[in-house]
Parts: structure tokens; C-alpha cells; sequence
């Protein structure tokens, strides 16, 4: 494990990558629109920014999946984030996206619950069927059979639902270990958020 230095939380990552420049006129618009609504960059972003193509592949992919069409809400595919972060003990997106469900929710306790145990969170049915599988996607994928699927269909998703719940599982799988590979920090901003 990397120590902290006096630099660390300057840094978005371990990794000594700079930022390629000039960033592509839409990903400046976007750090833009990012700076304007939240007041920061979030580092993930940040990280990426070293090759504006892998940037716009993650931000183009992280868009879809958590801002696109989906009868998933917004706080249904944050509650999966942080679901799978937790598992993953992934501290940059468990401190974002922990943040994001207490906005989302009005409830800083349900962000406290989901980061350390979304079991002792108090969800609708749906919403516990929904991260049951998020859960088992990141620890057993290779044990999910039609009965798990049909739980879900059970508590009222779709196939299609299914598809965005595994999506949203999937991705964040291998966002919590680019972060943790990279020691990815949070903004400082994301722990007064929402408290």
C-alpha cells in the first residue's frame, strides 16, 4: 500500500500520468459542465485525461449506463454502484457514489448503510432483489442460474432491466479494480456532500 504524501491528495491516482492537452473541445465542455454543477473534476475523470480517447470511451460508457434510458432509477443504479463498491471495498467509488445515494435520496443514513452493509439498509423488496444479484455478479458470477434471473423478473424487472442491473454490476466490477490498481483518490469535495 502506497503511503499518503504531501502531494497525494492533489494527485488522482499513484501513477505518474499527465494529462494529455489539449483535451478534445467536448471533453473540456465537459469538464466544464462537471466544474460548473458539482463545483470540482471528479478524479476519475481526471485519471483518465491522460488519452482524451479513453476518456470519452469511459465517460461516453459511464453516461449510458447510469444516466441513459432504463426503468433503473438514477438511485436504483447508485445503490448498485456502491452495492458492488462496498463488496470490493473500493474507497474512491464507495466515497462517491455514497455520496451520490445520500443526494439522491435525501437520506445520509441509507448512503452510511449501503458503503458498510447494504443489508441492514431498509429497501423495498425490489431494491434487495436488485442488489442480491449486483452482489452475486461481483462475488460469484459463475454461479448464476435462471432461478436468480427469475427472482428478478419475480420482483417486477424486466429482461431487459436485467441486462441494465448486470451492466451497471459489471462496470462498476472493473471501475473498483482500475481504482484500486491506481489508488485513485476522491475529491475531498464528496465526504461533505449530502450529510
Amino acid at each position: 500500500m502506497k503511503l499518503a504524501d504531501e502531494n497525494a491528495s492533489e494527485a488522482a491516482t499513484a501513477l505518474e500520468l499527465e494529462q494529455e492537452t489539449p483535451l478534445s473541445p467536448a471533453m473540456d465542455a465537459y469538464f466544464a459542465k462537471c466544474d460548473e454543477k458539482l463545483g470540482m473534476v471528479p478524479n476519475v475523470l481526471k485519471a483518465y485525461g491522460f488519452n482524451n480517447e479513453k476518456l470519452e470511451a469511459f465517460v461516453a460508457f459511464y453516461n449510458d449506463l447510469m444516466l441513459g434510458a432504463s426503468n433503473l432509477s438514477k438511485l436504483d443504479r447508485e445503490l448498485i454502484a456502491v452495492a458492488v463498491s462496498s463488496i470490493n471495498s473500493c474507497y474512491y467509488c464507495l466515497t462517491a457514489h455514497g455520496a451520490a445515494v445520500r443526494q439522491l435520496s435525501g437520506d445520509p443514513v441509507l448512503g452510511e448503510q449501503m458503503v458498510m452493509n447494504y443489508r441492514v439498509a431498509k429497501l423495498e423488496p425490489r431494491q434487495r432483489a436488485m442488489i442480491d444479484f449486483a452482489v452475486l455478479v461481483t462475488e460469484d458470477p459463475a454461479r448464476i442460474v435462471e432461478a436468480d434471473r427469475q427472482r428478478l423478473r419475480d420482483a417486477g424487472f424486466s429482461d431487459r432491466d436485467i441486462w441494465d442491473i448486470s451492466a451497471v454490476a459489471a462496470f462498476f466490477n472493473m471501475t473498483n479494480r482500475m481504482a484500486s490498481a491506481t489508488d485513485m483518490r476522491p475529491n475531498p469535495e464528496y465526504h461533505g456532500f449530502a450529510r
